[in-house]
């Protein structure tokens, strides 16, 4: 039940993007590459000083390295199949001046539609990460959840601003940003069902974890991060990767 609620509150955090939205806009692009290159910094750090050694401690080398390809390649596979929407600056005609209530655009608004599955999609793997997590210690769950509700804030952006200025009300903007965040608490659920098989699967499965998150950070959040102000998104990269390494070895 605790994996639950850290995967609620992680999933839940997309909904902070949609109130950002309603109530100050858009953030501007310095802010949105030094918050994406931050949590990249401390999903690097989680999956590098503690998920894959937690991995090989519990399970072995082959199992290790067969997860962490696993979650990758997973990962990969959904992009190819449902590519994930990046908030970036190309986007900015979508979501400008999206406080007011805009007029309906159709085009956006299927925009917007394709951008909430696709990372929903995306959020299922993200809650195995957290399920995965909990099964070595609550600490590193905790972490692993903390690092994924950053990183689903700016995912609740991207969801949100396409469907207000679509023409969707606020209240459905928060509801569909809240359903695809939701869709972690999902994946956490499946994870409860197949993790408890062996600890060689439990050390997989951290690996499978590590894996999902790497592919995260290189494909999603550290392009979309130097996109808008590369020297800010080192910053703030650097600054996660040595918050979560403190953190870890506390």
């Amino acid at each position: 039940m605790e994996s639950l609620w850290f995967s609620f509150f992680a999933g839940g955090s997309t909904v902070i993007g949609a109130i950002i939205i309603m109530f100050f806009g858009v953030p501007g692009e310095k802010t949105m590459a030094t918050l994406l290159g931050f949590a990249g910094g401390v999903m690097i750090a989680l999956s590098v000083f503690e998920l894959m050694p937690e991995a090989l401690h519990l399970g072995s080398v082959t199992a290790t390295v067969m997860g962490f390809l696993l979650g990758s390649g997973m990962m990969f596979a959904l992009d190819s199949i449902m590519p994930h929407a990046h908030m970036s600056i190309n986007e900015s005609v979508f979501v400008e001046n999206v406080k007011e209530m805009p007029k309906a655009h159709p085009d956006i608004l299927r925009t917007g539609y394709l951008i909430f599955f696709g990372i929903g999609l995306h959020n299922v793997p993200e809650g195995l990460a957290i399920g995965a997590g909990l099964e070595a210690s609550p600490e590193l769950g905790l972490y692993i959840a903390l690092a994924i509700g950053m990183h689903n804030i700016p995912e609740g952006l991207a969801v949100a601003g396409p469907l207000r200025a679509g023409g969707l009300s606020m209240l459905r903007v928060i509801v569909f940003t809240l359903s695809a965040g939701l869709m972690t608490v999902l994946g956490t659920a499946i994870g409860l069902v197949v993790f408890n098989i062996s600890p060689d699967f439990v050390g997989g499965s951290l690996a499978f974890a590590a894996g999902a998150m790497i592919y995260i950070v290189n494909d999603e959040l550290i392009p979309q991060a130097n996109g808008l102000h590369d020297h800010l998104a080192n910053i703030g990269l650097i600054s996660g990767l040595l918050l979560g390494f403190v953190m870890l070895n506390l």
